[in-house]
């Protein structure tokens, strides 16, 4: 006979068939060297004062903003990223149950909440705070730093891109037509306005006003719908109205932007990109951050977000920014041939740190064609006495002036001019002076160079520093542990696209993968009796 009482909504009703089958004490079931009692005990020793500011208060039955910080990083340590599964997990797991401490599970909306309203406006004081605890356990040297970035797609939709070059355009033809416009107005009304052929919205406001003006006096009453005839004064203020909120839109687009070329409608903070995960093979572009990670001992010590789609200008507002942050200073800053600039250069230097950074040209510098190409200045002889290049002719070019430029960051560049006075008959003219887009025929052309040479300088230095045995090995263990950093993330965290939206709650979310990344590393290296080992050693052949 069936028994009625297995369709109760209280599974537990039927006492016959239930009965507790799971110890009461359920720590019991948690391994001794589970990672999960190591992120209990490593969140506990941290200052988190900064965190509990967020809050006006905490309410005693309720999970505390520690533990709720790591419930959200043991999520991360296994590949848990949305709120909801989250939750299911605080349910079924008995790790996550074992972190709640027996308070009641969090819903998935105090999980969100907590990472975008409480989380992400202290992650850098969070992230600093882990960094300096593995500083002080004597896990990261202090000494040198890995730098690497990489691009991962953001929350938003790929078709949802505004171009800034685009939307210049289409204003300044909005304002052309609008100018035109006005024109034809204070014809046809017998009105005048001062705008010095330069059009802008406070004077299609006052033309607006005057118009209305007009309507007022002539009491003209405005008709819409099927069948009705408009007015030429209805007609020309809908137009108008056209042409302020076309501009309106148009202007904010502009400001959204700011520095960069694009944006995404989804996400205003994601910058359209060129991905290497490129499915379709057709080169195009998608929104994302460039994540930027500094590594020491395997660890992520710093993470920035930034709009940037090359490397080149993130590496100065993340040095700064980590040096604000963090107790200690890095020495030696690794990077690759990403990197490379003299503002770069220059700033590692005037901030007392020393720069073991790749150069642009190093891996092209080895081949046969460049070595042979006799158009390039690191081919030609230099003669410090009279400060003139010596070609391949046999031909000076000497020093003719000294340019200024400055680059997209406002960073001034000082250049030397040097020219050929006599390129005439050269046999060598069309292997020197290469190029399709010269003005100018080529028996008429004649050698020219800028050079910086404070930036040859500082390369110079760099070569020497990266050539050595010590930037040999710091240069194997960028390729390692940064890049490296990386690969753990997208390939074994499978984590390859944003969840949450605008530079702060993804910053917030970055900083979670590597606090997850991070606890996970000490848990190897402490089974693993790897721990106090910064750096991987160079193998030596027999």
């Amino acid at each position: 006979m069936t028994n009625n009482k297995i369709l109760h909504k209280n599974y537990t009703a039927n006492g016959k068939l239930y009965q507790l089958k799971l110890p009461l004490d359920i720590e019991i079931l948690i391994p001794e060297d589970d990672s999960v009692r190591l992120l209990s005990q490593f969140v506990e020793g941290l200052d988190l004062s900064k965190l509990y500011e967020t809050y006006s208060r905490v309410r005693e039955n309720q999970a505390t903003p520690t533990q709720l910080l790591k419930l959200v990083i043991y999520g991360y340590m296994n590949r848990i990223y949305s709120s909801r599964p989250l939750e299911i997990a605080c349910k079924r797991d008995i790790n996550f149950m074992y972190l709640l401490e027996g308070k009641k599970t969090p819903d998935h909306t105090t999980i969100a909440r907590f990472k975008s309203l409480h989380f992400a406006p202290v992650a850098k004081d969070i992230m600093a705070a882990f960094t300096e605890s593995f500083y002080d356990l004597g896990e990261i040297s202090g000494e040198a730093i890995f730098i690497d970035g990489t691009k991962i797609e953001a929350n938003a939709n790929k078709y949802t891109f505004v171009w800034k070059k685009a939307v210049k355009k289409h204003m300044a033809r909005t304002l052309q037509k609008a100018a035109n416009f006005i024109a034809s107005c204070e014809e046809l009304y017998g009105i005048k306005l001062i705008y010095n052929n330069e059009v802008k919205i406070k004077h299609l406001k006052s033309l607006r006003k005057k118009l209305r003006k007009i309507k007022k006096q002539e009491q003209i009453e405005f008709v819409h719908g099927c069948g009705k005839r408009k007015t030429v004064l209805q007609k020309s203020i809908e137009e108008l109205e056209h042409y302020l909120d076309k501009i309106k839109e148009y202007t904010k687009k502009l400001h959204i932007s700011g520095k960069r070329n694009s944006y995404s409608k989804t996400d205003h903070d994601a910058t359209f990109m060129r991905m290497k995960e490129d499915a379709m093979k057709n080169g195009q572009l998608k929104p994302a951050y460039n994540i930027q990670h500094g590594v020491d001992g395997e660890y992520i010590t710093w993470v920035s977000v930034g709009p940037q789609p090359t490397d080149t200008t993130t590496l100065k507002p993340f040095l700064a920014e980590m040096e604000e942050y963090l107790n200690f200073k890095y020495e030696k800053i690794v990077a690759d041939a990403g990197y490379e600039s003299e503002e770069n250069y220059a700033f590692i230097e005037e901030n007392g740190q020393i720069a073991f950074i790749k150069p642009a040209n190093y891996e092209i510098s080895k081949t046969k064609k460049y070595k042979n190409d006799i158009s390039r200045i690191e081919n030609m002889e230099y003669d410090e006495k009279t400060d003139s290049y010596v070609c391949k002719n046999g031909k000076r070019l000497y020093f003719t002036g000294t340019l200024y430029k400055k680059s997209r960051t406002g960073y001034q560049i000082e250049k030397s001019e040097y020219r050929c006075k006599d390129c005439k008959g050269c046999p060598y003219k069309k292997d020197c002076m290469k190029g399709n887009h010269w003005k100018i025929p080529l028996e008429e052309r004649y050698k020219r160079l800028e050079i910086s040479k404070k930036f040859i300088e500082y390369r110079k230095q760099d070569l020497e520093r990266i050539l050595s045995h010590e930037g040999i090995e710091l240069r194997m263990n960028r390729s390692i542990q940064a890049e490296g950093s990386f690969a753990q993330i997208k390939q074994d965290m499978g984590f390859r696209r944003f969840l949450s939206r605008g530079n702060q709650n993804v910053l917030a979310e970055s900083i979670f993968l590597a606090l997850g990344h991070n606890i996970n590393k000490l848990h190897r290296k402490i089974q693993n009796d790897r721990l106090g080992q910064h750096l991987h050693s160079i193998k030596r052949s027999a």
